[in-house]
């Protein structure tokens, strides 16, 4: 099995062989865990300023169940709402592509630099989104980009609106949760 972080470096370069690499290797699994684990640790660390301990914890949490759901979300819209003919992948290639799209999100960490954070922290969130979208289409075996960023915005939507109702219920302000 390759390192982690050589994995990690290849997948914030958008290495669609890594990607495809990743798919294959069902014991990349831990790997890709413990990358959504990294980066929203460094997202929590990031934002200690603004959200202190308690959204670090939340954050990392929050991280590993928002992979879980986004996964599974993709897989469902990907798989019977916008298949390609070509299409097939199950639950656990996805949850690896997505999980090590993650890796540019450790940059977060850096949110904790005066005036530099925030755009940091902005510039690695774009770069985990086109990461993920690359993702998408390797676990999905899709021909067209265009068709994995109906996915992913589709499945950001879904997602959005169920987190909402989730940290409502629960009692928690979705305006004053961290993103991760």
């Amino acid at each position: 099995m390759a390192s982690l972080i050589d994995r990690m470096i290849r997948a914030s370069k958008l290495d669609v062989g890594l990607y495809e690499e990743v798919e294959a290797d069902k014991g990349s699994m831990g790997q890709a865990a413990t990358i959504v684990v990294l980066s929203s640790i460094a997202a929590g660390v990031g934002s200690l300023g603004v959200f202190g301990l308690e959204g670090l914890i939340f954050t990392t949490i929050g991280a590993l169940i928002g992979w879980l759901i986004w996964a599974y979300l993709t897989f469902i819209i990907g798989t019977k709402l916008l298949p390609e003919p070509g299409t097939k992948a199950d639950f656990s290639e996805m949850l690896r592509t997505i999980g090590f799209s993650s890796s540019p999100g450790v940059l977060r960490v850096l949110g904790v630099i005066p005036v530099a954070g925030p755009i940091i922290s902005f510039v690695a969130g774009i770069w985990m989104l086109v990461a993920m979208i690359i993702a998408v289409r390797q676990a999905l075996d899709y021909k067209s980009t265009w068709r994995a960023v109906g996915v992913c915005l589709i499945g950001f939507i879904i997602y959005f609106i169920i987190m909402y109702f989730i940290l409502t219920i629960i009692g928690i302000n979705p305006a004053q949760v961290p993103t991760s």
